[in-house]
């Protein structure tokens, strides 16, 4: 794993996706937003922070991601990269009513897909100001601005 710190205080983690990362880049982005004296954003930029590590943890397991945290002039930007070519899709949204909630008999076992997952983008959409995705290659890089 490597991180880096520039002067301007970028934050550009290098390490493999594994179940530890999203925490790790949470806590080093809070000390980020602290030092820029922008707590205040911490809660929805951890989310989006969480939602697309995890996203690319899924895309690419035991390999190389990158993670960028950067001051703008009106915003933080966080970018996330992963070697994946497959692009991210956000689930639709759709309301729901307590008659949709029932118990699933099969919830605790190992490796059942209750169909609630995958609604990490439009989490990311509705709190960042911008967002987008870059093709690389290989790869893409998906990020996030959150303005102040």
């Amino acid at each position: 794993m490597g991180i880096k710190a520039a002067n301007s205080g970028e934050l550009d983690v290098v390490c493999l996706a594994a179940s530890t990362v999203p925490g790790m880049v949470r806590a080093l982005i809070e000390f980020r937003l602290t030092e820029w004296g922008l707590a205040g954003l911490a809660g929805d930029v951890h989310l989006i922070a969480g939602e697309l590590v995890a996203n690319a943890i899924q895309s690419t397991p035991d390999r190389e991601i990158r993670v960028r945290f950067t001051r703008e002039a009106r915003a933080v930007r966080l970018g996330v990269w992963d070697s994946s070519a497959a692009m991210p899709v956000a689930k639709p949204v759709v309301e729901l009513t307590l008659d949709d909630i029932v118990p699933d008999a099969c919830a605790l076992d190992a490796g059942h897909d209750d169909g609630t997952g995958g609604w990490g983008l439009p989490i990311v959409q509705a709190l960042a100001t911008r967002c987008g995705v870059e093709r690389t290659r290989p790869g893409k890089w998906v990020w996030a601005e959150v303005g102040f």
